[in-house]
């Protein structure tokens, strides 16, 4: 995942809130089914924004933050903090304690 990438998301959330409060409407008095056109707009819209919401945190959720979104392809490596927390084992009660209050060990 690229910065094009990176500014086309940007693109598509700065298009969905600045077309979320349909301002070209304002004034419009058409009304259908019972509703005005702009109420049905606003629904609409946002029924399209949790859409493109999804879509987004399904492909590139912490794009332009570090994050990578896809699993870890190699689960079986044994470096990173999760292979850390496996191998140490679990302090007593006493150690667990004396570092709540920042005294060591």
């Amino acid at each position: 995942m690229g910065s094009l990438e990176l500014v086309g998301w940007i693109t598509v959330g700065v298009v969905l809130c600045a077309l979320a409060i349909p301002w070209f409407l304002w004034g419009n008095s058409t009304v259908v089914a019972g509703l005005p056109v702009w109420l049905w707009w606003h629904v609409g819209w946002m029924g399209l924004a949790s859409i493109v919401f999804w879509y987004f945190a399904r492909r590139a959720w912490g794009l332009g933050i570090g994050i990578d979104p896809r699993p870890n392809p190699s689960p079986s490596s044994n470096s990173g903090p999760e292979s850390e927390r496996k191998s140490k084992p679990k302090p007593a009660d006493a150690e667990l304690e004396s570092e709540r209050r920042g005294e060591p060990p």
